[in-house]
């Protein structure tokens, strides 16, 4: 398993981070085998796996069942984990309270924070021993106000956004996502911070990228967004799949004699 310490060296040495957003079992086992350095649980799962309208539904409690469940499934896996909404916007002293119960229920190796209006939380939690992920750009928290789509398109918003990347830094960030940013801006915060910046749709210029596991490999996405490249097409080979399934039950083909216990109890 790699360390925080070593997902930070691997920037200085020029070595490419490589993240992907899976939420059970089954995908962080593929994941770990797969050799990712690290996996994401995020709340997308509301959305992905859950069937929620988006991830302001998901709760503590769907963070720490699949947090777990992908654990289990990459033991030996650098493994981040969201906060999920509503549980560190009160105040400071109930963020770092969910900080530490997630992170301790979990078996998490970093929880993630979206936003800039957390920083004393960050503060807090890595005093007291916890790696943050920091996320800026496009935060699916804050849809609500943001909208889906590109931000920190104009210099002004750019510049805000530089300076926030290095204010969670200061704060004692271990990472930052950045998501739907322009590329060249995504290049400038990689280029302005010495920890690693994780890219998506952010381009190129990042020290790694992330893409959720059902976005790659195309299980059970309906619409792709713009930045993903699928590598795999589990919903016509599962759709095809399950159809063959249908039809030898139909027609008496399955079970056959292969898969049946051959020992009878009753004679004829």
């Amino acid at each position: 398993m790699k360390t925080t310490n070593e997902l930070i060296q691997m920037k200085q040495d020029d070595e490419k981070i490589t993240m992907v957003t899976a939420y059970d079992y089954p995908s962080a086992k593929q994941s770990a085998q797969a050799g990712l350095d690290t996996i994401l649980v995020g709340d997308s799962l509301g959305m992905t796996v859950l069937g929620y309208d988006s991830t302001v539904q998901v709760t503590m409690a769907d963070m720490e069942h699949h947090a777990r469940a992908v654990r289990r499934g990459a033991p030996d896996t650098y493994v981040v984990v969201d906060l999920p909404f509503g549980s560190y916007h009160v105040n400071d002293d109930e963020g770092l309270k969910n900080v530490l119960s997630l992170y301790q229920s979990s078996g998490a190796n970093a929880i993630k924070l979206e936003g800039i209006g957390c920083l004393e939380i960050i503060r807090r939690s890595v005093l007291a021993g916890v790696p943050i992920v920091a996320h800026l750009g496009l935060t699916p928290q804050s849809v609500g106000v943001t909208g889906f789509k590109m931000q920190a398109g104009s210099i002004e918003e750019a510049e805000r956004l530089i300076e926030d990347a290095k204010r969670v830094e200061e704060a004692g960030a271990c990472m930052v996502v950045l998501e739907a940013i322009p590329a060249d801006l995504a290049g400038k915060v990689t280029e302005s911070l010495t920890i690693p910046t994780i890219g998506i749709g952010a381009g190129a210029e990042t020290d790694g990228q992330v893409i959720v596991y059902h976005d790659i490999l195309q299980y059970g996405s309906d619409r792709l967004p713009k930045f993903v490249k699928p590598y795999g097409d589990f919903n016509s080979i599962g759709v095809s799949g399950l159809e063959e399934y249908v039809q030898e039950v139909k027609s008496s083909q399955f079970p056959d004699e292969s898969t049946t216990y051959k020992k009878r109890i009753f004679d004829k």
